[in-house]
This record gives C-alpha cells, sequence and structure tokens, in this order.
C-alpha cells in the first residue's frame, strides 16, 4: 500500500482531527512535522492557502479537514466513521459545518490564541477579541447541551462520528483558558460526552502520542488577521 503522510503541526486542533479519524480509522501513517517550515515565509507550499493539515497517499494530495475526513472513511477499511441513514449523516455533516463556521473561529481563534498561543509567545491578548467571542462560545455550548441532552450518546447516532471528532479537539482547548474552563463548568452534559470520548481507543491513543507542547512560533504571523477576524467571524 503507498504510505500515507500527514502533514501538519501538533498543536494544530485540524490536524488532531485528522490524526483521530486515521487512528479510528486503522490507518498506518506517517506524520510530517510543518511547524520549521510554516515559521519561514514561503516555506510551506503543500497547501495553497497555506495552511494545515494535507493528507498524502502516494500521489494523491487532499487538503481541508473535512474532506481529508471524508477520504479516509471512503477509502480505506475499518469501522465506518460515518452514519449509514440519510437523518443520521446529515446530522453528522450538520455538526461538522457548525465545528468548522462557529466552535472554532470563537473557541480557537478568538480565545484559545489570545489567552494562550500569543502570550507563549510573549504577545499580549486582544481583550476585547476574548470579550468579543465569549458569549458565541456560551451560545454555541448551550446548543451542544441541549442536543446531547436529548438522550444521544453521541452527535449523530449512538456511536461515535466524524462529526464526534471534529468537535472534541475544538471543545478540549477551553480548558487551557480561565473563561473557557467557567463556561465548561456550566454544561455538565458536554462533560460527560467528553469524558465518554476521552475513553475512545482512537482518542487515548493520539492524546499519549503527543509531544511536550511548545509555543507555536509561526502563530506570530496570525497577529496580522486580529482585525479581519473580530470584523467578520464575531458578529
Amino acid at each position: 500500500m503507498s504510505a500515507v503522510v500527514l502533514h501538519g503541526f501538533h498543536r494544530s486542533p485540524y490536524v488532531t482531527i485528522a490524526k483521530l479519524v486515521l487512528t479510528a480509522k486503522g490507518v498506518e501513517y506517517l506524520f510530517h512535522d510543518t511547524e520549521d517550515s510554516m515559521a519561514r515565509p514561503g516555506g510551506w507550499t503543500l497547501h495553497p492557502f497555506d495552511r494545515v493539515p494535507v493528507l498524502t497517499h502516494g500521489d494523491f494530495t487532499i487538503w481541508e479537514t473535512a474532506a481529508i475526513a471524508s477520504y479516509v472513511d471512503d477509502a480505506f477499511c475499518g469501522p465506518a466513521l460515518s452514519p449509514a441513514g440519510a437523518r443520521e449523516r446529515a446530522r453528522m455533516n450538520q455538526w461538522i459545518s457548525a465545528a468548522n463556521s462557529y466552535f472554532h473561529p470563537w473557541i480557537i481563534q478568538h480565545l484559545v490564541n489570545e489567552r494562550v498561543v500569543f502570550p507563549e509567545l510573549g504577545i499580549a491578548p486582544d481583550e476585547e477579541t476574548v470579550a468579543a467571542a465569549l458569549p458565541k462560545i456560551r451560545q454555541g455550548l448551550e446548543v451542544l447541551e441541549r442536543v446531547l441532552g436529548s438522550g444521544l450518546a453521541f452527535l449523530a447516532c449512538e456511536r461515535p462520528t466524524l462529526a464526534d471528532y471534529f468537535m472534541l479537539p475544538l471543545l478540549t482547548p477551553l480548558g487551557l483558558a480561565d473563561e473557557g474552563r467557567a463556561e465548561l463548568a456550566r454544561v455538565p452534559v458536554i462533560l460527560t460526552w467528553m469524558a465518554r470520548m476521552a475513553v475512545m481507543p482512537a482518542v487515548s491513543t493520539v492524546g499519549a502520542g503527543l509531544p511536550p507542547r511548545m509555543p507555536i512560533e509561526h502563530a506570530r504571523r496570525w497577529t496580522g488577521q486580529r482585525n479581519t477576524r473580530s470584523r467578520f467571524t464575531v458578529t
């Protein structure tokens, strides 16, 4: 079989999603750490929009996490990570879209970057960005809390799907910020779901393989996006 290579940096939530999907599917893969190349202008060229993750499988290259996850689920043997039923599959895709559109911008870009990633680099947080994000984070958690409280064990059906593997790495970093921990304390059903996910073999395997947390040097370039993010993604 052609080698499967996942390209990205360890602290990217989307790279973690790709790792979880590959591991849950039982796909052996190599990991190429892109941190050094992304820290150099023009050093990272495999993704046309200068992002991660990227998956290469022999002579095939695919980028964007949703596309990678779908490809892995379709192209490899192993347990199905998407429901068979049309409604359950639609629910899965709904949550993947929500994770990308709402949870990632509010939690990762506007809270965790400002409270954790930038301070690790000696860059002061933008308090207006944090303040604008908190009501949106609370809104997202309240929606998720209601859905999980309706009786489903997981987001789309009674077993983990791609939706669960998308959402978990976006919620876990809330625990790194005081405001995030306070918001998580308000949603006991989500915490129960997170505990349920934590014992899944793929989650424990990926977690055990993470190196010690180091500053994300190439994140220094992200500060130039602050005003744009606040204007267009926090409304």
